[in-house]
């Protein structure tokens, strides 16, 4: 297995709460890693069809079977087990009893607010994070982080990016997709979804994609829920108080992996990404997602957001961390350049006391502080979260 950070957070709150529910996208590395964090304690997969109807026509002689507690994998497929579940723990009051994780963000919290909500940790793993791959030496440069994601299946066999995210993402789209909503046209789905990846790091406009993808903008917004509740999206969402002039209140799209997002785009060799108009947009993708990689790894909310104005004024990221407000700006340039300083310093102006430094992080090696800017490499991202 490779050593994921969020291990040492899953310990922790499985000393602190009856259950612990992990979730994530598929194949993020979530039952690898509660089964390795785990190894004593029984595995049921609720993939399993007949483990299903089991669970669903008899509950609690299901449950009965493992008096010390369980994995159950994909909870979200009998969320009927989360109330037994709730009267158990209840009477135990035992510590780590049950281990839960899911790919559907939207059922699954519906459910855990119904039945577990007080009860247990939440917590998300994203695939593997930049300094992960560093740890476990698959890091090579940043156009084969680009390309290949962070999903641990396309390390660990070695597979082809373009072959492994084809697989998934006609997987996704058969299976998943059909579950959580009644999509007549597949083809029109994928459609949608690459007009998605060709907006990567820009502010949502739903009117756009509509026209673009041929479907009303209330379908937009019900597909755009449907990648954000199976975790292929996130939305950034803008960071704006009474500044005196109009701020920008629509999100940001962005995707949990950055090799799917270059799968969908077309993008199959480094020399193909190094040409590629959305290069930047990707890399400013990947180093978003290592942000919140780093804060949910400790078990945190990202507390990121953007900001952008009327009059172009943008920020790429402000991390808010208490009542301070820290602007980050990603470029994906080797060479420093001063213009990169000007929409920080306009924001210093624009919050005052709430800003005590900045930062630029880039891909080049010349790290220096200018006034309150520190401008440094993608790889110190960690330090500053």
């Amino acid at each position: 297995m490779y050593k994921r950070t969020l291990y040492f957070e899953l310990l922790e709150q499985a000393k602190k709460y009856p259950v612990v529910t992990l979730i994530g996208p598929r194949q993020s590395g979530k039952t690898t890693l509660v089964r390795y964090a785990f190894p004593n304690k029984p595995y049921i997969n609720l993939e399993a069809l007949d483990l299903q109807e089991i669970a669903r026509l008899d509950p609690r002689s299901f449950l009965e079977k493992y008096p010390e507690g369980a994995i159950l994998d994909e909870i979200q497929r009998v969320p009927s087990l989360l109330s037994y579940i709730q009267i158990i723990v209840d009477s135990s009051l035992q510590m780590g009893m049950f281990i839960l994780t899911g790919s559907h963000q939207l059922e699954l919290h519906q459910a855990i607010v119904q039945s577990l909500a007080g009860r247990t940790a939440l917590l998300t793993l994203l695939p593997l994070s930049l300094a992960e791959c560093r740890e476990a030496d698959l890091y090579s440069s940043l156009n084969e982080s680009l390309l290949k994601g962070g999903y641990p299946r396309i390390y660990k066999d070695n597979l082809d990016p373009t072959k492994a995210y084809k697989n998934y993402f006609q997987t996704y789209v058969e299976r998943d997709v059909r579950q959580l909503v009644n999509v007549h046209d597949l083809l029109q789905f994928q459609q949608f979804m690459r007009i998605c990846a060709s907006r990567v790091g820009r502010i949502i406009t739903v009117e756009g994609i509509a026209n673009d993808a041929g479907i009303s903008s209330k379908t937009v917004k019900s597909w755009l829920s449907i990648l954000e509740a199976s975790f292929i999206i996130f939305r950034l969402q803008p960071y704006f108080e009474n500044f005196g002039k109009r701020i920008i209140k629509s999100p940001k799209l962005y995707f949990t992996d950055v090799g799917f997002v270059s799968f969908l785009l077309g993008i199959e060799t480094s020399s193909q990404m190094s040409r590629d108009p959305l290069r930047g947009s990707l890399v400013e993708n990947l180093i978003v997602l290592e942000m919140m990689k780093t804060r949910m790894n400790i078990g945190l909310d990202s507390n990121l957001y953007y900001f952008r104005d009327a009059h172009g004024h943008e920020i790429d990221v402000i991390f808010k961390a208490g009542t301070e407000l820290i602007p980050i700006e990603i470029k994906c340039a080797k060479t420093f350049n001063k213009d990169f300083l000007k929409n920080i310093i306009f924001f210093q102006k624009l919050v005052g006391t709430r800003f005590s430094k900045g930062f630029v992080l880039y891909n080049g090696d010349t790290e220096q502080k200018i006034g309150q800017v520190h401008v440094l490499n993608f790889a110190h991202l960690q330090e500053i979260m």
